[in-house]
Order: structure tokens, then sequence, then C-alpha cells
């Protein structure tokens, strides 16, 4: 779908907010994006460590642009609510939000809500917090969403299974040793790509476009949270693996760049456009995790007010 925008872009100037942007392509893109002159809101779990990239954004800067912190938990939808009430509060306009934070979890475990807590961070969490934004986003002449995705959606060969949402059978034995956590981890990038899709939609003649992309396989701190065979298999992957600073390129230049403003609901890879996979190209699966994601924030609702 094509969304035609005719005014020139530049990041410089802008208000992008980013989840993730502690380490990895998060950080490396908040460097960058600071670098070009836009203003940052950090969505971050850590004060300390928020802390510590403020500094540096700063000295690279010399302080010529605003870096704000905003703390909140992605695996909560109650502290997404609140940090989006704050950034609403204190941003007078968002020009760009970065959906960037993610994880895999090794292990199936719940969030506060009762959610799965690989779906409720890697999709849950930018389809919650894009659309508590959204208006703030229709403000700007022109803003733009974008979503970290991955090649990994690949492995969901079947799609996203709706009938098993909370990954009881992906994490049941003994599908967890044959690759059922990181088959989970896929279907939330297919998610994120369906996602994507489906706002743009939605967003067609707002002015705001969404885009999601590929980082490649990045050396990060990724999945060191999930015991020592998982350290040791991203130790080995990582002498394969790109550097943060390449695995951002594509991502700051969907944030700076003019050529993408006509290329509404698009997937990219290596800054150029790239046809999913076939399930990623099932627009009544798009619409149906719509619908799902909305019940499930609804459901989360009903949890907290118990």
């Amino acid at each position: 779908m094509e969304s035609i925008i005719t005014n020139k872009w530049t990041v410089k100037g802008k208000y992008v907010v980013i989840t993730g942007a502690t380490s990895g392509i998060g950080l490396a893109t908040a460097k960058e994006l600071a670098i070009r002159g836009a203003n940052l809101g950090l969505v971050a779990r850590n004060q300390t460590k928020a802390t510590e990239v403020v500094n540096r954004i700063n000295t690279l800067t010399g302080n010529s642009t605003t870096v704000d912190v905003f703390l909140a938990d992605m695996a909560s939808q109650q502290s997404i609510r609140q940090v989006a009430a704050e950034i609403l509060a204190r941003c007078p306009k968002v020009d760009v939000l970065i959906n960037n934070a993610g994880a895999l979890f090794e292990t199936r475990q719940l969030t506060v809500d009762g959610l799965e807590m690989t779906w409720a961070v890697n999709h849950l969490a930018p389809y919650l917090l894009t659309t508590l934004l959204l208006d703030r986003l229709k403000e700007s002449e022109q803003s733009r969403v974008i979503t970290t995705a991955s090649h990994g959606h690949k492995m969901a060969k079947k799609g996203i299974d709706f009938d098993d949402l909370s990954a009881e059978h992906l994490y049941s034995f003994p599908k967890k040793f044959f690759g059922g956590p990181t088959f989970r981890y896929a279907e939330t990038k297919l998610a994120n790509i369906l996602f994507t899709a489906e706002l743009a939609g939605r967003l067609e003649g707002t002015g705001v476009t969404a885009h999601c992309f590929d980082p490649g396989l990045v050396s990060t701190n990724f999945n060191q949270n999930n015991g020592l065979l998982a350290r040791l298999t991203m130790s080995v992957m990582k002498i394969f693996s790109r550097s943060p600073e390449k695995g951002a390129e594509t991502l700051i230049w969907l944030a700076d760049s003019d050529e993408i403003t006509i290329h509404n609901g698009s997937y990219y890879t290596d800054m150029q456009i790239t046809i999913p996979s076939v399930p990623a190209q099932n627009m009544e699966a798009a619409k149906r995790l719509w619908e799902v994601s909305k019940e499930q924030i609804q459901y989360s609702d009903t949890i907290n007010k118990e």
C-alpha cells in the first residue's frame, strides 16, 4: 500500500521516542539520531543504564539535543499505560515512535497481566504503546512508527497459532527441547510485520506511516538471560554477527530518510523493501491479530482491576 506524502522529511529537530535504547541497535540508533539533530525520549527499565546513555549522548552532541528518560517495564501493561501518559504530559509532539525493545525467554513465564512473556514484550507492548501515542503522532504534519522485526519470522511457517497464544504447547515437553521458545520468538516477529501492515492500512490519509525491518544477525546482549546454554549459543553466533552499528543502519535510515514515506506498511532489509514470508503477507491474519490484541489488552485491564 502507498501513502504519498510530498513534504521533505528529515529527523533533525524531530522528537523520537525509542524503546530498548540502552544497548544493542537501540543504543546505536539513539546515538546516531542525536548526532543528526533529533530530540530523544528513551523508554528504559533501568534508570542507571538510561542515565549512562544520556551522558554518552550529551558528550557526543555537546548537549545540543534534548534527551529525556521515561521508565517502564514493557512486560507490564499498567507500566506501559503510565509511561504513555507521562510522554503525553511531557512531550508536546512525537514525530517518530521506534518500537525496538524485545526479548526471548527459554522458559514459559507469565507477566503480571497473566500473558505469556515473549508475546507480551515483543508484540503486545508495541501494539499498546503505539495505540496510546497514536493521537499525538497524528498531530504532527508527518510522523512514522517503526518496529524492529526479524528474518526469524520465517520460522513461523504456519503463521501465528491463535489457538495457543499462551504458548502452552510450544513450551510443553518435548516441544520446548526442539526449538519451542525459538518458534515462539518467531511468532512474535511475524506479529510485528502483520501489526505494521494492519497499522499502515488504518493510518491511510492521517500523515502517519508504519514501517518494520530486519536488523540481521547482530552481536548484542540479546538472549543472555536464559542460562549457560543460551549464552554459549549466542557467543558462537557472535562470530557470524554484524555490529550493533551495522544492524542499526536500516533503523536509522527509516527514521531519517525521505524515501520511505510513499511505502506505507513495508518490511525492509538493508535499506531495501523485502518480501516477507507468505504468512507475513496474510492480511486476514493481520486483521485477526489486531482484534485479538485488543481483546488481550482489555483482558489485562480486567486482571489489573481485580
